[in-house]
């Protein structure tokens, strides 16, 4: 059999992490996250003390674009008819009169079962397949997005060993973001305040949302040890025609590109596939970046620190380069930088 190249191998993207510096609850202030600046060219490391300084990085005219996805609270807590008590995670955000998928937390799921999440919400298993994943049609006196809204709960990441509580239906989600649909924020973006956005407009900074809805899938880790032969999850994009046109006519004129976090990155590389511009759509992506993509639009990259083994690191790797991403990760974990999705931020120009 033949050796994996080094950039391909999935244990080239494991680095230890003390448990302690997985971020359990956001900053007190959104951007009094700390900030780790790295020069994807030569490698070079600075160190800021709050995210606002990433305002000195943009000139008038730079290009900022961000994820405007929301999170819905996707995890519902019920019981089956026989009193036992079952969680739900939804998978999409649910449609009148469509089955949708989701994961069961529970003892025998099977096809006819129901569960009653409270008297106006009820749901029935109409499918059931490997891995606890289920399809379940759900039934509300009310409107069902309005139900669901006050009936779940924030889908926080497994690494958050802690319910979620009310803070976290304003903190695990970005001050812009405007369309429900994701079942895991685009955390990149919570550093960010109107304020901060504001002084970046005044200073001549162009913003634009584009829309992903994270999956659940963003958890998943490779499993192969040749993450070439990793298959990514597929995620609705939407860009509209006014976003495409807008940001390549300021490339065109020279504008610089920062894309907040890697699922504003897979949406606009995803669109530009064919052309090497901003193409508008509405379409479920499917792209796997790794070591060897040619990145056509993006220029710099806000992000978190990602999980080992991730597609979110090896993206991120594919962008700055293995050796530079797991020093600058080394040097955060001496430097006690908070990670995942309520830790710190980092910069990669």
């Amino acid at each position: 059999m033949p050796k994996i190249p080094e950039k391909f191998s999935l244990d080239a993207y494991w680095y230890e992490l003390p448990p302690k510096l997985i971020a359990q609850y956001p900053p007190l202030k959104r951007t009094e996250s700390r900030l780790l600046v790295l020069y994807r060219q030569d490698g070079r490391l600075i160190h800021h003390a709050k995210f606002s300084d990433i305002e000195t990085y943009f000139r008038p005219g730079d290009i900022l674009v961000a994820n405007d996805s929301r999170v819905f609270p996707a995890r519902l807590q019920g019981k089956k008819e026989t009193g036992g008590k079952v969680e739900i995670l939804l998978l999409q955000m649910p449609r009148p009169q469509q089955p949708v998928p989701a994961l069961f937390r529970g003892k025998r799921p099977r096809p006819g079962l129901r569960i009653y999440f409270g008297p106006d919400l009820e749901g029935k298993i109409v499918e059931v397949e490997g891995g606890g994943k289920v399809h379940i049609y759900l039934e509300a006196q009310g409107d069902l997005r309005q139900t669901i809204e006050q009936r779940g709960h924030i889908p926080l990441p497994p690494y958050i060993k802690r319910p979620d509580e009310i803070e976290d239906r304003f903190r695990y989600q970005t001050v812009y973001a405007r369309k429900p649909g994701s079942v895991a924020a685009p955390t990149a973006g919570f550093h960010f305040t109107p304020s901060l956005l504001e002084r970046l407009r005044q200073k001549g900074v162009y913003f634009f949302t584009i829309t992903l809805h994270v999956g659940y899938g963003t958890f998943a880790p490779i499993k192969t040890n040749d993450i070439r032969k990793h298959r990514i999850h597929e995620e609705y994009v939407e860009i509209s025609p006014e976003t495409a046109a807008s940001i390549n006519k300021l490339r065109k004129e020279g504008s610089r590109l920062f894309a907040v976090g890697t699922t504003t990155v897979r949406a606009l590389e995803f669109s530009a596939l064919k052309t090497g511009q901003v193409e508008s759509l509405q379409t479920w992506c499917n792209l796997y970046i790794y070591p060897g993509f040619c990145f056509q639009v993006v220029d710099h990259m806000i992000t978190n620190f990602h999980l080992p083994g991730s597609s979110l690191l090896v993206l991120v790797s594919a962008f700055a380069g293995k050796e530079k991403i797991l020093a600058a990760y080394r040097e955060a974990i001496e430097k006690k930088y908070r990670f995942f999705s309520y830790g710190d931020a980092m910069l990669i120009l």
